[in-house]
């Protein structure tokens, strides 16, 4: 069974303790609110990594993460946003 870690309003900060805490898990999903695209991208040099923008994300982050995602892990369908 896959471990997901799932965060939100990062807000530009992915630091050592959140880091520690999702040390264990298989993927990351981010309900928006990134921050920059440079914390999408460390986020994701850190854990594979499914997200979708939120209402301070710019327009970079809109143009690499939608409004909406759906996918399905391990039979089970899930909608993010």
């Amino acid at each position: 069974m896959r471990r997901i870690g799932v965060i939100s309003d990062t807000h530009g900060c992915f630091d050592e303790p959140l880091r520690e805490f999702l040390k264990d898990v298989d993927e990351i999903w981010h309900a928006g609110d990134f921050g920059s695209l440079e914390l999408a991208d460390e986020i994701a040099a850190f854990k594979p990594l499914r997200g979708v923008y939120g209402n301070i994300d710019g327009g970079i982050i809109r143009r690499v993460y939608p409004e909406f995602t759906l996918f399905e892990v391990e039979g089970v369908k899930v909608l993010m946003t």
